[in-house]
């Protein structure tokens, strides 16, 4: 019985032949947490010259804080060692591109039905919503003003980043 997934515990064999983090403590030893995309052409190590073990990383479509991202960060921070935030969006994000009636619509086209309970929330306004979300995430009353927080846009085709907040 096959399951769809065996290049994946191939790959994954591989990778744990020479696996090297085992009995690592779960805090971010750089004291970084990062919020950003969905998007594959985003690696947040990477992009940072972090490595495993550095960062608490939480994705999220269009890169935005939301409840789920929240709660991450105040766990980072009070509990995993985050000292600084980065809330990262990225340059061509679909989330940005369309609106919410024309993302509802390729998602039925592609599912092939309805998509009306799914809660789609595109951003008009990137930077903008990313000026919302660095306040969020420094005025909550469990991250501290002691931790450092800032926004940053992701350029996918240099693979760049800017500070914007």
């Amino acid at each position: 019985m096959t399951s769809g997934f065996e290049d994946l515990l191939a790959a994954n064999a591989d990778y744990a032949a020479d696996f090297h983090y085992g009995g690592f403590d779960g805090i971010a030893h750089a004291g970084i947490g990062v919020v950003t995309c969905m998007d594959s052409r985003i690696p947040p190590l990477e992009m940072l010259g972090l490595k495993p073990g550095d960062a608490k990383v939480l994705r999220s479509a269009g890169g935005r804080v939301t409840e789920v991202t929240l709660t991450g960060l105040v766990l980072g921070v009070q509990l995993l060692g985050v000292r600084r935030i980065m809330v990262i969006p990225h340059t061509r994000c679909a989330m940005a591109a369309m609106s919410e009636d024309d993302l509802r619509a390729k998602v039925e086209t592609a599912a092939g039905k309805p998509a009306g309970y799914l809660p789609i929330h595109v951003i008009p306004d990137q930077l903008e919503a990313l000026r919302h979300d660095v306040t969020a995430v420094r005025e909550h009353p469990l991250i501290g003003d002691d931790i450092l927080v800032g926004g940053f846009m992701y350029d996918v085709d240099t693979g760049r980043l800017t500070q914007i907040v």
